[in-house]
């Protein structure tokens, strides 16, 4: 496993950037020595909301001056954390396809619905599990 994401701490009075770290179910790394270490280092416990995480490619989010810790994540936890992250309409979407994993009814037209609220097909692809060739397909359709 790579560095997949970043955990920060939230500074005081600054908006709510990422998913507080409680938010994105058990992550495997919120177990190891490194994590526990780091926020023992800070006097600061994994349920405050001040512990915040976003994907490795979201270091933009980061406040300026917030201590941070890459940590790595397995697929679905990625999956979990990108999808915590997201803005609200786009993760009602996502769940969606996330959920699109148990059903094939009218994939088509998810598919659809997801590329018009702006998601990526190469995300869509990634959450659903689809062929991108098929995305493409269904988009012509």
């Amino acid at each position: 496993m790579a560095d997949d994401a970043l955990l920060f701490v939230l500074p005081e009075r600054h908006p709510r950037l990422g998913a507080a770290l409680s938010a994105v179910g058990e992550l495997e790394c919120a177990e190891s020595p490194a994590v526990l270490g780091w926020l023992h280092a800070h006097g600061i416990p994994r349920s405050s909301e001040r512990v915040r995480i976003v994907p490795a490619d979201a270091e933009v989010l980061i406040p300026e001056g917030a201590e941070r810790l890459p940590v790595p994540l397995g697929e679905e936890e990625r999956l979990r954390v990108e999808h915590a992250c997201s803005p609200g309409s786009v993760a009602d979407v996502e769940s969606e396809l996330l959920s699109f994993r148990d059903t094939t009814q009218d994939w088509q037209a998810l598919v659809h619905r997801a590329l018009t609220a702006g998601i990526p097909a190469p995300r869509i692809a990634q959450l659903t599990g689809l062929d991108p060739q098929d995305i493409v397909q269904a988009v012509g359709d």
